[in-house]
């Protein structure tokens, strides 16, 4: 819960600050201000890249359903709400897994 709302109060601080339209070329500029925005954005698109990216092959290799809800959340709410819920999913999927083989 918190990896939706956290993200979304600075969001809203941001559209309150610059206009309702939210400007991404804008919001892409001020996360690059300074040397401190900057490495905190390149940090978060480097790790969510490559999360994102064994999100889907893990997905793929364990037949898990929801990813596209996952996907869907990380671009549309924040990456802090779509990793956690993709772990939730792959904890759910992984003990659905171990029910069905002691059966």
């Amino acid at each position: 819960m918190a990896g939706a709302v956290l993200p979304w109060l600075a969001n809203l601080d941001f559209i309150r600050a610059y206009g309702p339209s939210f400007d991404l070329g804008l919001f892409v500029q001020l996360a690059n201000a300074n040397p401190a925005a900057s490495s905190l954005s390149r940090d978060l698109a480097i790790g969510a890249t490559t999360v994102v990216i064994w999100m889907v092959s893990e997905s793929r290799r364990l037949q898990m359903r929801g990813l596209g809800w996952v996907l869907l959340s990380c671009v549309t709410i924040a990456f802090a709400c779509g990793a956690p819920l993709f772990l939730y999913l792959r904890e759910r999927r992984l003990r659905e897994m171990a029910a069905q083989s002691l059966s």
